[in-house]
């Protein structure tokens, strides 16, 4: 008895542990949302499924540098390290500082830079970390909320940081980002995710070399 009752008094601090640290992100997230709530776009962050099924098309062995837009709390960042070869590179931008600082806490990945910045500027971030361009760019950020401009400025700079043969992956709540994508990219994959709060759209834009899109 006084066995299984130690087990169970090693277990707690666990459990509580981790719900401290789900909490933790949650409040960080839910407080990005409350002060930037245009550049957010859920109140919760994105689920497993979501998740799993977004970064499904990537071929990781091709794969040398990732970027992410509006990574808030880092829901896909672990999931991009835990595939990402160990020469890429994981380069997330936010313009709120509060997930910048956060971020930079959690992942002490040596491959993981987080930039506080405009995805706008994506091509001289990337090329500031040493690199000619991205394989994959990943994007929640709301485009149908983004301030007039923002989002066609981002769709553009993505396409051209983006190597032949990668992809624009964006998950969204409304089917406007498909908009801004399609006026670059040719073929355009689409995916549902219901088990997500709200339920999200899946796109993947994919860039194909210069002869076959001109």
């Amino acid at each position: 008895m006084s066995g299984s009752n130690s087990a169970v008094a090693i277990r707690r601090p666990n459990l509580a542990a981790r719900a401290a640290r789900l909490l933790g992100q949650w409040g960080v997230f839910f407080r990005g949302f409350m002060e930037e709530p245009r550049m957010v776009g859920a109140v919760i962050p994105s689920s497993p499924f979501t998740v799993a099924k977004m970064l499904a098309p990537v071929d990781w062995n091709r794969c040398e540098v990732f970027v992410e837009y509006g990574p808030g709390v880092g829901t896909f960042c672990q999931a991009v390290l835990d595939n990402l070869r160990r020469d890429g590179a994981l380069i997330v931008i936010d313009t709120n500082p509060l997930y910048i600082d956060y971020l930079r806490r959690v992942f002490r990945d040596s491959r993981f830079h987080a930039v506080l910045g405009s995805a706008e500027d994506v091509e001289s971030i990337v090329a500031a970390h040493g690199y000619d361009g991205a394989d994959y760019v990943l994007s929640g950020l709301p485009f149908s909320t983004l301030p007039e401009g923002v989002g066609p400025g981002i769709a553009a700079a993505t396409h051209r940081v983006i190597r032949p043969g990668g992809a624009f992956l964006v998950y969204q709540y409304s089917a406007q980002a498909k908009a801004f994508m399609a006026r670059h990219f040719k073929r355009i994959d689409n995916g549902f995710e219901w088990r997500n709060i709200p339920p999200c759209r899946l796109f993947w834009g994919w860039k194909q070399s210069e002869s076959s899109e001109g």
